[in-house]
């Protein structure tokens, strides 16, 4: 019997202790995919939270054979400013080969639900409005154009990169593109074009705004999506080092900070204590602390939830007014002011505190550094571009393939009245 001797070679080469880190880590991250529906389907009418679920469905089963296909390699392939090449089409040779320090195709795991996880948020814009059918080819395509290109500009090589922008987990690949991506999606809902707006079935409504409806929904959630996100963070490290622990240790504490920030602003206000604040403070402080977790120390990271929840909570306003009565705006989720304000602001506030010292904990990375502690003026305009880029990519990409999946007879994607 002839063994595979290469495939062996490589897998010597990989450090055991860090293989086994990324790996559980892996594991626990794969549990903030249905997470997401099971947020989604607290905050949407009981008719409706089954149907909120099946988008992080979609997610997990269609990214993952989009990811083996092509994905992958559109996004960590040797490539342009934009897209990666094809060397690594339908997953050839991503085997044991180490990535860091760990083998190749638990890498591309490891990326895989970061991809799924982004969509999962994303298609949260379609809640109680849009069709499930249409959702499978979109998120494919969405997939394939808009987060491929986008973390391929920013972790693969691409042209944001070599900018020299600081997104340690996602503030723009993540947040801003899944933020953008809903607002995109609720937006068409609410202004159809095509055979959406034909139909004699279908007809745009605003929804009736409503508190969320399922707090047992939301508990799990936030149980699942805060634990599984520490081992977002520490695991995009790559390695078990002190980097790895730290990045932790942030991301808890930023989000313990927006959490309990969300909370006193909201009993201060009503007088009672609120889950739903809770979970909508934790979700703040874990957005604002993604793009940065490798990057700032304690101090900052406490400061960091603190204005996170004050500023996406102030963002939150915007869809109980006469403005967005009007305008039909539905933000059901609060995908837009959360993911989408949050990451913006959180993309921008790298680049103010990031810190030398802290990315070398690791005994690797080298940054100049932000503006605040290292004087590096020029990062805060790299950040503002990212984050423009970000914005623009995932939300002009996704309203133009979600119309045209509107074109296609059968794929209507606004639901019925009924």
């Amino acid at each position: 019997m002839t063994l595979p001797e290469d495939v062996l070679n490589a897998w010597e080469a990989c450090d055991r202790t860090d293989t086994l880190f990324v790996l559980v880590c892996s594991v626990f991250c794969w549990g903030i995919i249905p997470a997401v529906g099971i947020a989604y389907s607290g905050y949407c009418t009981r008719s409706n939270a089954l149907a909120a679920v099946m988008p992080s469905i979609f997610a997990v089963t269609v990214c993952s054979i989009q990811w083996f296909l092509i994905g992958y390699t559109l996004t960590y392939g040797d490539g342009g400013a934009i897209f990666g090449d094809f060397t690594y089409i339908f997953h050839t040779g991503v085997l044991a080969e180490p990535v860091g320090t760990i083998p190749a195709v638990l890498f591309s795991f490891f990326q895989l639900v970061f991809q799924a996880t982004v969509c999962a948020i994303a298609v949260g814009g379609a809640c109680e409005r849009g069709r499930l059918l249409p959702l499978a080819p979109f998120v494919f395509l969405w997939s394939t154009f808009i987060y491929n290109p986008l973390a391929h500009m920013v972790w693969g090589g691409g042209f944001l990169e070599s900018l020299g922008v600081l997104d340690f987990a996602g503030g723009t690949p993540v947040h801003i593109c899944s933020g953008a991506t809903a607002t995109a999606m609720s937006l068409y809902l609410s202004f159809p074009l095509f055979r959406s707006r034909k139909s004699e079935t279908r007809t745009p409504s605003h929804l009736v705004i409503h508190r969320p409806v399922n707090s047992l929904c939301q508990l799990l959630a936030m149980v699942s999506i805060w634990g599984a996100w520490l081992a977002f963070d520490a695991g995009t490290v790559l390695a078990f080092n002190f980097k790895s622990v730290m990045a932790l240790c942030v991301t808890n504490l930023c989000a313990a900070s927006g959490a309990l920030t969300w909370m006193l602003i909201t009993y201060l206000e009503v007088g009672r204590w609120s889950l739903d604040s809770c979970f909508m403070g934790a979700i703040a402080g874990l957005i604002m602390i993604t793009p940065s977790a490798g990057f700032i120390d304690t101090p900052t990271s406490f400061f960091f939830g603190i204005v996170g929840a004050l500023i996406c909570r102030q963002a939150l306003r915007i869809k109980f007014t006469e403005f967005a009565r009007k305008w039909r705006w539905v933000d059901n989720g609060d995908t837009f002011a959360t993911h989408c304000i949050g990451g913006i602001v959180a993309t921008i506030a790298t680049g103010c505190f990031a810190r030398k010292e802290v990315a070398g904990y690791d005994g690797i990375s080298e940054i100049t550094g932000g503006v605040f502690f290292d004087g590096n003026w020029k990062q805060l305009g790299v950040q503002i571009v990212e984050a423009l880029v970000g914005f623009l990519w995932s939300f002009v990409g996704s309203y133009v393939i979600y119309a045209l999946i509107d074109c296609v007879p059968g794929f209507e994607v606004l639901a019925e009245d009924k």
